[in-house]
């Protein structure tokens, strides 16, 4: 019998690579999404004749229950959310109603209309915070300092409580920064990435940044979406870190980048105190023991081959949109 999995978030970065995972495997993918997203589906176009697109928002529980009724799955991907932590400072409310009460939506229908069905929360390193350790595990103590990483926090505690009270198979998998070339231009990688290509290319003049000192632990997105179903093969429900288990800073990234496209990052970079963060006094990294012990996962991807992939990109589609661009230089 044919398996079937619906996907929240399906017009996310992780949404999208998870729907070609699944289709791969020869599942019957359904995707959520929201009426007011059907402008944005640049990431999925390439699926339109392989998936079928459901109407439904983690807002309303009513539409949850009749899609989950309607599509019966036996995998449920919860990837959907407001991500973008700078904009749960300006929209916490908004933020909170998507990341997490809209979890608690979204279980109360599976509980309802598919308690049989396995269900996947993508949680976020955020939830943890400023932490007291450093990597972090899946014991490490949650101490979100922004609004996102409190929706989060809130989220997955709710999923193992259904887990516990309900027997629901419901897991939780606390993702660090992934990234690819469906990452916005918004986040720190695909900008460093993307303004690389363009000043290759003599589309940009200049990166702006912030502290270079900075320190992140990256893995590519693909790895994280096969972690993710993995995650829902096994016989008994559990959480998860999925990450890549070491950390590089900003510095690395950017020489990364621009050595590979044969230019001395020190004569394009500017660091603008403006786009400096709070201090992180303890790295956000994760330790990936019990997902390598427990999943026989772990990244297949390098940080080096992360850049590349991502500057051939770039690289790839700037030179294509080349004949478009008009006027001087610009900053990025």
């Amino acid at each position: 019998m044919t398996k079937k999995a619906l996907i929240t978030g399906l017009t996310g970065q992780d949404g999208s690579y998870l729907a070609e995972l699944l289709l791969e495997k020869g599942y019957q993918v359904f995707g959520l999404v929201r009426r007011s997203s059907t402008s944005n589906l640049e990431r999925i176009s390439h699926l339109f004749d392989k998936i079928k697109i459901v109407s439904g928002d983690l807002l309303d529980q009513c539409s949850l229950m009749d899609v989950i009724t309607e599509t019966q799955p036996s995998e449920i991907y919860n990837l959907a959310s407001q991500s973008y932590v700078p904009l749960s400072w300006t929209q916490p409310a908004l933020t909170a109603e998507y990341t997490a009460i809209g979890v608690s939506r979204l279980l109360e229908s599976i509980r309802r209309c598919r308690p049989d069905a396995k269900f996947y929360q993508a949680s976020s390193s955020e939830v943890f915070g400023q932490p007291d350790e450093s990597p972090q595990s899946e014991r490490t103590a949650f101490r979100p300092r922004n609004p996102y990483g409190v929706a989060k926090a809130y989220a997955h505690w709710m999923t193992v409580n259904y887990r516990q009270q309900y027997n629901l198979y419901a897991c939780c998998g606390i993702t660090y920064t992934h990234e690819s070339p469906r990452r916005g231009t918004e986040f720190v990688f695909r900008k460093i990435t993307r303004t690389a290509a363009m000043i290759k290319l003599g589309l940009a003049k200049e990166l702006k940044l912030g502290n270079l000192d900075a320190r992140r632990d990256w893995c590519y997105a693909k790895d994280a979406v096969h972690a993710m179903w993995m995650m829902l093969q096994q016989e008994q429900p559990d959480d998860f870190i999925i990450a890549s288990g070491e950390t590089h800073s900003v510095r690395d990234l950017v020489e990364c980048a621009f050595n590979y496209v044969d230019l001395n990052w020190q004569d394009y970079v500017v660091v603008d105190p403006a786009f400096y963060r709070p201090d992180e006094p303890v790295q956000l990294v994760g330790c990936i023991y019990k997902i390598k012990a427990e999943l026989s996962w772990k990244p297949q991807y390098s940080f080096k081959q992360l850049v590349e992939l991502m500057v051939d990109h770039d690289l790839q589609e700037l030179r294509g949109k080349e004949s478009h661009v008009e006027g001087a230089l610009v900053s990025t």
